[in-house]
């Protein structure tokens, strides 16, 4: 059997545009995995809009994270990617960021450009730090984790901030410096998204985000283009927002749930979501 690590090492290797659903909890994540996906990426925005209540401008802090990968871990067999944000400080703290999370039960850690406090990759009034800052914490990363098989995922912000060619030259750089994987963020057009594919040796990230920069296109044509995985961060958290508003606001209107019932899974549904089950099977067991 092969490790979390090396499986996702091997998903990324295959360029098909595997789609990564975004989870922001470990309920989430068991509805991905429920559904076949073979990988969860574990969002900081995600942590930040339905764990805190606030938006993704880089207020969740380390341990929140890791208690939140390790709760996930606990609950799903598949790998997960985990969004590390700006490594939480230089590239000695970058370091310390990388042995938390794969202790905690990661596959991968994400690692960016940009400034700190950071910003969601599609909001305005980004900035980038130094390149030579950042591929001393690619390295700083590289040296830290434990599992070789680990994977360190560069991402750069510089499009929006210093322009295309910048961003491309950027990745380069990451690449160098030891990222297994690079994740040139928000291209905002089907050219870029193919250069970025075709022109980086290592396998790549595409950022489909509901609303965002980024052209949405179909995954067939993502793998045409070469890309590894097409990451949908925060899919599963914009619907339950939009479900959750429609249900308590027709709760508050008619008093009961009779007007949405058809949109509630049911008693057996949640109850086999949380692998109820296999804690009966327990109980039994040890009684």
């Amino acid at each position: 059997m092969t490790t979390r690590c090396e499986r996702l090492k091997a998903l990324f290797a295959r360029r098909d545009a595997a789609v990564m659903p975004g989870a922001p909890n470990a309920l989430f994540a068991r509805v991905a995995e429920d559904l076949g996906f073979e990988s969860a990426y574990v969002t900081g925005a995600g942590i930040a809009n339905m764990h805190l209540g606030v938006p993704d401008i880089g207020l969740v802090t380390l341990s929140e994270l890791a208690d939140h990968v390790q709760a996930m871990a606990e609950a799903v067999n598949v790998p997960l990617l985990v969004d590390g944000d700006t490594g939480f400080g230089n590239p000695i703290n970058t370091a310390r960021t990388v042995r938390i999370i794969e202790r905690a039960g990661g596959a991968g850690l994400q690692l960016e450009d940009q400034v700190f406090p950071k910003k969601c990759g599609h909001f305005s009034g980004k900035g980038v730090i130094p390149l030579s800052e950042m591929v001393h914490k690619i390295r700083a990363a590289v040296d830290a984790r434990v599992d070789g098989n680990f994977q360190i995922v560069a991402r750069t912000d510089a499009i929006a901030v210093e322009g295309f060619e910048a961003a491309l030259d950027r990745a380069h750089a990451f690449i160098e410096a030891g990222a297994d994987v690079t994740f040139v963020e928000a291209p905002v057009n089907a050219e870029q998204m193919t250069r970025i594919a075709r022109e980086l040796p290592v396998p790549q990230i595409v950022n489909v985000v509901h609303g965002g920069k980024t052209p949405p296109l179909p995954r067939a044509k993502l793998a045409e283009m070469g890309f590894a995985t097409a990451l949908y961060a925060n899919a599963a958290l914009q619907a339950a927002l939009r479900a959750v508003t429609e249900v308590l606001g027709s709760l508050r209107d008619h008093g009961s749930l009779q007007e949405v019932g058809g949109r509630l899974a049911s008693f057996e549904e949640r109850q086999r979501a949380v692998a109820k089950d296999k804690f009966d099977a327990l109980e039994i067991r040890y009684s």
